[in-house]
């Protein structure tokens, strides 16, 4: 359930990722103006695609996990060696979750310059990214070698 609503969600922020650039080279053809704000508006859209999909990656095994090396290594090297690189995942994912929650929590009144999209809501794609592949690597920890299948979020 909860796989199918990030999905969603990451299908929508895509779309509106692609949708704004497209109607700021439309409005500049037609109306003659850009609209103000649509640069920044795609680069929060980017952001929030690329986090937002981050858990969905790591679940579907996708992500930097050397899946060639491991494919090719006798049963119990590529089960140490996949502990240890979940284990890597899930150390970085939950340090870099921390960093980006202490930035927000640091910046609390900040904006970006021209939409004011407060900071928190910027740098919280990021948090929820991290977050999200940390609990898919504590998964994936408890389930060391169950292949390259999908991760149930």
């Amino acid at each position: 359930m909860m796989r199918k609503l990030l999905e969603i969600v990451c299908v929508l922020l895509l779309a509106a990722l692609i949708a704004v650039p497209f109607i700021q080279i439309i409005a500049r053809e037609v109306i003659g103006s850009a609209i103000v704000g649509a640069e920044e508006l795609t680069r929060f859209l980017l952001i929030c695609t690329v986090f937002a999909a981050y858990p969905l990656v790591t679940a579907s095994h996708e992500n930097i996990v050397m899946s060639e090396l491991l494919d090719n290594l006798p049963g119990r090297l590529r089960s140490s060696l996949r502990f240890v690189i979940v284990a890597a995942g899930l150390a970085t994912c939950g340090f870099l979750a921390f960093v980006a929650f202490q930035n927000i929590s640091g910046n609390m009144r900040g904006a970006t310059p021209t939409l004011k999209i407060p900071f928190w809501v910027f740098m919280g794609a990021t948090t929820f990214g991290f977050a999200g592949a940390c609990l898919v690597h504590l998964v994936q920890l408890r389930k060391p070698d169950a292949g390259h299948g999908s991760v149930a979020l």
